[in-house]
């Protein structure tokens, strides 16, 4: 079982609440703090560790568990596998912003470029670009690849859930997508697995 959350980190913008969880960091999670500028990427790298903590903590996950993390705006997300299986596990957030048609045409598979493009709103447009973002980021993190994995080597098609009809040969097995949006916030979410079975209901009871 695979399950996601999210969690508000707009109380780290607080001096007093940044240390409180900054002090709490393993040295190396205090050094990439460290070495950010801003006072919201500092706030999302010591939040995104925080809810990780909070995670193992409350389900008992041992040092070796299969996570993965993301932020995005004043948010940030974690997925986790939560039965020991070590199955493949990538997550990711994305405050949905202006649409990104070059980015699209440039990066995404043709068939997903062409499926935003008879999209027949602007809006409509710029949403489907952030799904596709989302999950394209969600499989690249799942592989252990990131974004040395070209987003063109594979293809999405959209569908309840969406699926992979195309994938690189050296990561053949099945991956499984499950996708989140909480009403009133202009963020899109996804978690892809090779594990089939994804809690669909993003959790958030565990926030800062």
């Amino acid at each position: 079982m695979v399950r996601a959350w999210i969690a508000d980190v707009t109380p780290l913008y607080d001096h007093r609440c940044y240390r409180k969880y900054y002090d709490r960091l393993p040295d190396f999670r205090k050094k990439k703090a460290d070495a950010l500028r801003s006072v919201e990427m500092k706030a999302q790298s010591v939040g995104v560790w925080a809810l990780w903590e909070r995670i193992r903590a409350a389900y008992g996950l041992p040092a070796d568990a299969v996570f993965n993390l993301s932020h995005s705006g004043t948010y940030v997300m974690c997925a986790a596998e939560l039965d020991g299986s070590h199955k493949r596990v990538g997550c990711d957030l994305e405050k949905i912003g202006e649409l990104r048609e070059k980015v699209a045409a440039r990066f995404f598979c043709r068939e997903e470029y062409e499926a935003i493009l008879r999209e027949g709103s602007e809006k409509a447009k710029t949403e489907l670009f952030y799904r596709y973002w989302v999950l394209k980021e969600s499989f690249m993190k799942a592989t252990g690849k990131g974004m040395a994995l070209p987003a063109d080597a594979f293809c999405i098609r959209m569908g309840d859930p969406p699926v992979l009809v195309r994938q690189p040969e050296e990561f053949p097995e099945q991956y499984h997508y499950a996708e989140y949006q909480i009403e009133g916030l202009p963020y899109r979410m996804a978690v892809c697995s090779t594990d089939r079975e994804i809690d669909v209901r993003l959790h958030t009871e565990l926030e800062l």
